[in-house]
């Protein structure tokens, strides 16, 4: 269920259920949770079912008794959209870990007030840079200054088996210069990626991470 991976001399522990522990710096790192998302789609009439949320919610609980970190770090799309009654269910799981340092970088998806980030103790920024990495939501192209671990296009990876059977699953992929993490959230899709030869790809399937 966990694997490590050293990436620019620092160590992380893949999880199988889509968060990355990194052990340098005692923080649980995930991105793509969308938190609301589900009631988002019931507001606009489309059923979907209310236990999207306490599944993800109990998984990170659960992620957070396993690893305790000294922090959360989210690196975007915590939450899906406008306040729903969802949110305000968050809030109430706020409260059972209050003690919980978590940092948001900002996602295009999370467009909260502010002062209902300050409200539920959640600290803000565009980006984040610590030890030598720089944390955002969106993938860059191009040379970067400093390594990136982000997120946003929700990984996914092929696996083929026999004959002419496959499945695509979510992944974490580790370019050169950029760590892209797996969608966290139960109710996201995934992306093909096309990796290179360099890059290093995990994929995630029955909760197992799978070196390719």
């Amino acid at each position: 269920m966990v694997r490590q991976h050293i990436w620019h001399n620092q160590r992380f522990w893949l999880h199988g259920d889509k968060v990355m522990f990194w052990e340098d710096t005692q923080t649980l790192i995930a991105s793509d949770l969308h938190l609301g998302k589900s009631g988002h789609f019931r507001k606009h009439g489309i059923a979907v079912p209310q236990e999207v949320l306490k599944q993800d919610l109990m998984r990170l609980f659960a992620l957070l008794q396993h690893f305790k970190p000294q922090r959360l770090l989210v690196v975007g799309d915590f939450f899906h959209s406008h306040a729903n009654k969802e949110h305000e269910w968050f809030a109430r799981w706020r409260q059972d870990v209050a003690q919980l340092h978590i940092l948001l970088v900002k996602g295009n998806h999370d467009v909260l007030p502010q002062d209902w980030y300050t409200q539920t103790n959640i600290e803000c920024c565009s980006e984040w840079q610590e030890n030598g990495l720089r944390f955002v939501h969106e993938p860059e192209t191009g040379q970067q200054e400093l390594p990136i671990i982000c997120g946003h296009i929700h990984p996914g990876i092929r696996l083929s088996g026999v004959g002419r059977q496959s499945l695509r699953v979510p992944c974490f992929y580790f370019a050169p210069q950029q760590c892209i993490l797996p969608a966290f959230g139960v109710f996201t899709g995934t992306h093909p990626i096309q990796p290179k030869k360099q890059d290093v790809v995990f994929a995630i399937a029955n909760q197992q991470v799978i070196p390719l």
